[in-house]
């Protein structure tokens, strides 16, 4: 079973962490200061660690995960921090985190963004093609295709449906669009993302079957091929 570390000292965060990922599926561990979480931490293995940047004490956020990364810790590590400038970010990922979110955070999130950094350490897998329900994409040709149909996508639509893909099933976020899709960070309101959307689903849906792009109110989209 995956088994993520928590490392947060506000009880009521952690128990909120705890429980979102409890429903996803995951076993958790939890500490609540740097020095309780340095030591679980190197004394067992973990799928992926959850670190708050700003712990009580003589050792913080980065200061554990220094010292995790100097002693050969390599479990992916996501940052969660109230401290949202750039330069804190910049701060976090150089010290060996793999991912920062923002506190206040939508849990549907913080499960994606984990999930992400686990199949991303768990080594690449060599794939040419992606398929759901009945919509194809070919990896090395980038060509589209429904029910053997091809469809036509500019190259901002075909990458945006390739994330889709990859994450079929999963609620993903417009953060995570921005980020990975337009390679920046998403800070203000914008109808960007639903106007690509709303042009990806013309061009994917067919008349005779259920729209694979669903919206999610208040936390992003989903693909399946339910519909």
């Amino acid at each position: 079973m995956t088994t993520i570390l928590i490392i947060e000292d506000d009880q009521q965060t952690l128990r909120e962490i705890e429980a979102a990922l409890a429903d996803h599926g995951y076993q958790t561990r939890t500490a609540s200061t740097g020095r309780e979480g340095l030591v679980k931490a190197v004394s067992e293995t973990y799928d992926a660690i959850v670190l708050d940047r700003m712990l009580p004490g003589n050792l913080d956020g980065l200061g554990v995960l220094a010292t995790l990364r100097t002693a050969g810790v390599q479990a992916p590590v996501l940052i969660l921090s109230a401290l949202s400038a750039v330069d804190e970010r910049v701060r976090g990922l150089k010290a060996g985190g793999d991912d920062y979110l923002t506190k206040p955070f939508d849990f549907l999130e913080l499960t994606a963004r984990l999930d992400v950094l686990m199949r991303r350490r768990s080594g690449p897998v060599a794939e040419t093609a992606l398929r759901v329900g009945d919509l194809d994409v070919d990896l090395l040709t980038h060509s589209v295709r429904r029910r053997g149909q091809v469809i036509d996508l500019l190259p901002r639509e075909y990458r945006l449906l390739e994330f889709l893909m990859r994450h079929a099933g999963q609620v993903v976020t417009r953060t995570m669009l921005f980020e990975e899709v337009w390679h920046y960070r998403y800070d203000e309101p914008t109808n960007l993302i639903d106007v690509h959307i709303s042009k990806l689903r013309r061009k994917i849906d067919m008349v005779d079957a259920p729209s694979m792009i669903q919206t999610v109110r208040g936390s992003g989209y989903i693909l399946d091929a339910a519909g």
